[in-house]
């Protein structure tokens, strides 16, 4: 079950590794949840793994973490817990996403995002 890593091609590392065997994120993530770099995170960039970094690169377009998964092609429950170690670290932040009382053009909007950058890959 090789993965691929969006610069060095083909990896030997399980997702569990990257993960460190964690299967629950410490945030709560929707695959809807489109996630935004914050503004100071390029400075502590070189403090990442390559992963993290890629994610992080990845987040200055405000993807969802589905697209997240997509782009670095890990499975998505790796992707989620990543995502919520780099929030609870600081370097990217959860947009707001749907609430219950949210409009159905609300809605539609953040499927019709989800889709497009889905479709971009």
């Amino acid at each position: 079950m090789d993965e691929q890593t969006p610069q060095n091609g083909p990896s030997l590392v399980r997702p569990y590794s990257l993960t460190s065997g964690r299967t629950r994120p410490a945030v709560e993530l929707a695959l809807e949840a489109l996630i935004q770099a914050v503004p100071m995170a390029a400075d502590h960039e070189a403090e990442l793994d390559n992963v993290e970094a890629a994610i992080l690169a990845l987040c200055r377009q405000s993807p969802s973490v589905a697209e997240i998964a997509a782009r670095l092609s890990m499975p998505l429950g790796v992707a989620r817990v990543l995502v919520a170690d780099l929030v609870e670290a600081g370097h990217v932040q959860i947009l707001a996403t749907l609430k219950e009382d949210s409009s159905d053009a609300e809605r539609r909007e953040l499927i019709e995002r989800v889709l497009s950058g889905l479709r971009e890959i």
